[in-house]
């Protein structure tokens, strides 16, 4: 975003300069600009001399924007060894695949290499671990899958009660308003304007229902996202995809009731108390 990367004499050098994420500059300087500012890892001082692009949440949920990044070598010689850098370790190696090569040559190279540089014998087991993103990304994607069956299946069983409390609320509407109903039927009202006028109020009583659940739901994940400082999105799809079903909700579980309303006989209705 601003700055600059590492120059080849710092990395060959093992200055101590560092580059930040933007998660990490907003918690250090606020809004600030970082660059040529100090800090300090370790005890040891590092000049900001650039400010990485915004990357977001990694797919195990870490904050790839809060990090300090520092040339290799000034890691090995000035953070993990002792003053005189005999210590050296490295922890973590990335890895990236170029474009239409095999997956399963690189890591099968990439782990000759490994066993060659740590000297084990034919037959030693690794002493260390590859891992490859792509098989993470299908184990997440599986527990993605389960989770959302898990949550399909409470939704349902949410919307079949949500459902059966309509039509318990309409069919007590429809016993209450039994001469309302005649009355009408009586000046004129045909059978499908009262089937109508009761499908369209379970069909708006139900949206009333979504859009309330709706705002709760933007409101809960608003507050959670506040307080754990994750990013909150709204999808409109989701939104019209939640009216929808409302919707269908309504004229679902209206129908009954609405069937019943229709076919009361004005006479009966008129004597009913």
């Amino acid at each position: 975003v601003s700055g600059r990367g590492f120059e080849p004499a710092e990395i060959s050098g093992a200055g101590k300069v560092a580059l930040i994420g933007q998660s990490a500059a907003k918690q250090l300087f606020g809004d600030a600009d970082p660059v040529d500012q100090q800090v300090r890892i370790r005890k040891v001082p590092f000049t900001i001399v650039g400010v990485l692009d915004k990357k977001g949440q990694s797919m195990m949920g870490q904050d790839q924007d809060d990090v300090i990044l520092v040339p290799l070598t000034t890691a090995r010689n000035r953070l993990f060894g002792n003053p005189q850098g005999k210590l050296r370790r490295v922890g973590v190696i990335s890895v990236k695949v170029r474009d239409g090569l095999s997956m399963k040559d690189a890591e099968d190279g990439i782990r000759e290499l490994m066993r060659q540089r740590h000297k084990l014998q034919p037959g030693a087991d690794d002493d260390f671990t590859i891992r490859n993103l792509t098989e993470i990304l299908q184990a997440q994607e599986a527990s993605s899958k389960i989770l959302t069956l898990l949550l399909a299946a409470v939704a349902s069983v949410s919307l079949l009660v949500g459902g059966i409390g309509i039509m318990n609320i309409m069919l007590v509407s429809v016993t209450e308003r039994t001469r309302e109903i005649g009355l009408r039927m009586a000046v004129g009202a045909r059978a499908g304007d009262i089937h109508k006028q009761f499908l369209v109020e379970a069909v708006t009583l139900s949206l009333i229902g979504g859009l309330l659940g709706i705002a709760l739901g933007l409101g809960g994940s608003l507050a959670i996202g506040e307080f754990a400082g994750w990013r909150t999105s709204l999808s409109p799809e989701s939104v019209v995809l939640a009216v929808g079903f409302a919707a269908a909700i309504g004229i679902f579980f209206g129908f009954y009731p609405a069937r019943k309303a229709s076919r009361l006989s004005p006479i009966e209705a008129l004597r009913y108390e």
